[in-house]
């Protein structure tokens, strides 16, 4: 039967409480009951005066309101607190009445500002819910699986200057000079003098946000961009992040985020990383740390139709490789970039059969190089057919990788609306510590037994 709703209950008067009006399994419960945020009175308050000035809005509530925007993906601060004034949900986490006015938009920038612009409270607030996890036997720090992702910042493709930067030099190139120096020694060959000159490079620098990076993935994507280097555990929890210009590359970050998830959550027995982690210092860095590498299979960049490296074998006692056909590859020189090089005696290879195959010198000198760390990357791929390497490899796509689809698709970390690298960072601890206060409440909710 067609029936018609009356809209008289539009102008009902009713005694009722915000409580009953939230659903008892609503996330905002679920996170009520998973951790208590008084621990964030005592972050803040050195940066307010408790005896002198204005009330001002409860820091609590402040952070609250921010959390709202981060867990359900809400695009600014001013549309989160339009969302707040008429969701009875999101009211009753905050602990504002129906009728209590929400405070201004503005009030978290002002206070951003003039009290958090320069201090570490976000990412404080983002280890203290993952120790709160880690309380109660939810995050697995023995595995780390690490990656990087590229957020969109706030600035316009084609607002750029060309300036000419000084290359950082890497961390590990001291340790390197100095093997490349204990080598070239061993072989007979002069060490070399330390290295004073700067090298440069021409970038691109936004002139609308100079602190992000230009990133190039192909011919159709070109943009500035953030790198938010990121480790989770085996359970989807976010164990550490840094944030970097989109035109720094992975490799680089590596070392400074196992170093902080070791000081801050404890020291991984295995770390999984793709492909664009395999370089010989960072398989040295992890195995010197006692870490177990896991890294996967990456292809020969040999053409098509020569002869592979692995196809020369490499003798470890007399320093030398031996091509297909048995001749001696024998050692010429360390290079500055830590790489040995073994070349073939041109007499031997210009009758050989398979010279074609092997070389395209015009001089018949078959080249190869083979960097001084070269046993640890052996070392890799020696691990890598073990069976708990495949095992934790296979893991990445449902760690690591859906943190970041979660992080893109439900809480707004496609593109950023803000600038400057500590802005950045700010919205980063957040939307992790969002992640893991959601994963926390879900996975500890005990809702009430149905009647």
């Amino acid at each position: 039967m067609l029936s018609k709703h009356v809209e008289d209950g539009r102008n009902q008067i009713e005694m009722v409480a915000l409580d009953q009006l939230v659903p008892d399994d609503h996330l905002v419960r679920k996170v009520e009951q998973s951790i208590d945020f008084e621990f964030i009175y005592d972050l803040v308050k050195d940066k307010y005066c408790l005896d002198n000035g204005r009330p001002s809005v409860d820091p609590v509530v402040l952070i609250k309101m921010v959390f709202i925007q981060y867990l359900f993906g809400i695009r600014s601060m001013r549309q989160t607190i339009k969302e707040i004034e008429t969701n009875v949900a999101y009211r009753w986490f905050i602990g504002y009445g129906f009728t209590e006015k929400i405070p201004h938009f503005s009030t978290f920038g002002k206070n951003y500002a003039r009290r958090f612009h320069d201090t570490d409270l976000f990412e404080q607030i983002f280890y203290r819910i993952l120790k709160e996890a880690m309380t109660k036997g939810l995050v697995d720090p023995s595995i780390a699986f690490i990656d990087s992702t590229h957020v969109k910042a706030n600035a316009n493709k084609k607002k750029f200057e060309k300036k000419i930067a000084r290359v950082e030099t890497r961390s590990y190139q001291n340790q390197l000079d100095e093997e490349i120096n204990i080598d070239r020694e061993k072989h007979g060959k002069k060490p070399f003098p330390p290295q004073n000159k700067e090298e440069s490079k021409e970038i691109k620098v936004s002139t609308t946000d100079p602190e992000s990076g230009y990133y190039v993935k192909d011919e159709r994507e070109k943009l500035f961009a953030y790198s938010f280097h990121t480790a989770s555990d085996s359970r989807g929890f976010i164990l550490g992040s840094l944030v970097t210009g989109g035109n720094v590359h992975d490799s680089r970050m590596l070392d400074k985020l196992v170093t902080q998830v070791t000081d801050k959550v404890g020291k991984p027995h295995s770390i999984a990383v793709d492909a664009g982690y395999k370089t010989p210092h960072i398989a040295k860095f992890l195995m010197d740390q006692d870490i177990r590498p896991v890294m996967p299979y990456t292809r020969p960049k040999t053409k098509d139709g020569y002869l592979r490296k692995y196809e020369y074998v490499y003798d470890e006692y007399f320093d030398a490789y031996l091509c297909p056909e048995g001749q001696i590859l024998s050692y010429r020189t360390t290079t500055r970039d830590g790489y040995k090089q073994y070349a073939s005696n041109p007499l031997e290879c210009k009758d050989c059969p398979l010279l074609e195959r092997c070389t395209q010198s015009k001089n018949h000198t078959k080249m190869i190089h083979r960097h001084v760390w070269q046993e640890y990357i052996e070392e890799v791929d020696h691990l890598r057919h073990t069976e708990r390497n495949k095992t934790l490899y296979a893991k990445r796509k449902e760690t690591i990788e859906r943190v970041f689809a979660d992080a893109k698709e439900k809480h707004g970390m496609r593109w950023t609306t803000l600038r400057g690298i500590k802005k950045v960072s700010m919205q980063a601890m957040l939307t992790f510590a969002a992640m893991n206060l959601k994963k926390l409440a879900n996975w500890t909710w005990r809702g009430s037994c149905p009647t």
